[in-house]
């Protein structure tokens, strides 16, 4: 498992008025779709491609485009919607899925409710969205639900981790596959409640209202 924090300016500044109880759905949708813009700009700096000869007004070159099978962006519902367009807006031809799974609030344990993915994901990458990770257990259900269905590489992109979920993460993925988790930050820890300490509150009450 690689881990990147990203580390720049406005990263921070965005993130700090997403955690600001007083920024209103609106604004946190727009700034959730901004993050997740410069967060998917580091986690496609590996995304395979191949080359392509063009011509130019001026002559005959070759450069790059992105390789078949095209990568597959699977937002984690609900909170995770409010990460997809920023995310295709990086990479317009990817195919998008969706998965279903939530926190049993007793237990803590994620259970799926929900699957829009091809049966088969042989040779491709796959970007997960999800914007916290809290406890680990959503995400490492995810990873491994794509990888038994044959993606070759997964990324995660999440707003924010925890220490306690990347070491869940790490100990169930450790090295036997290629995954990397592109975050904004590594806040403190978990509370009582399995909450994201200072964290930003529940991401997807916060994109889309309580129901």
């Amino acid at each position: 498992m690689r881990l990147h924090v990203a580390d720049h300016p406005l990263v921070d500044h965005k993130l700090t008025v997403l955690r600001d109880e007083n920024t209103p759905s609106a604004t946190f949708r727009l700034l959730v779709d901004e993050l997740v813009t410069l967060l998917a700009y580091e986690a496609t700096r590996h995304v395979r491609t191949e080359p392509k000869e063009i011509r130019t007004p001026v002559t005959t070159t070759t450069g790059v485009r992105l390789s078949d099978p095209s990568p597959i962006v699977v937002p984690i519902l609900r909170a995770g919607l409010g990460m997809l367009e920023g995310m295709t807006r990086m990479i317009p031809t990817a195919e998008v899925g969706f998965l279903g799974l939530q926190r049993d609030e007793s237990t803590y344990e994620a259970v799926t409710y929900a699957n829009r993915l091809p049966d088969d994901l042989t040779d491709r990458q796959v970007f997960l969205l999800d914007p916290m990770l809290a406890t680990g257990g959503t995400l490492v259900a995810a990873i491994d639900y794509v990888l038994e269905r044959g993606a070759r590489d997964v990324t995660a992109v999440c707003l924010l981790a925890t220490p306690e979920g990347l070491k869940v993460l790490d100990d169930a993925i450790g090295s036997r596959v290629d995954v990397q988790i592109v975050v904004a930050a590594v806040d403190e820890r978990l509370n009582d409640q399995k909450y994201i300490v200072p964290g930003l509150g529940d991401a997807g009450d916060r994109l889309y209202g309580i129901v």
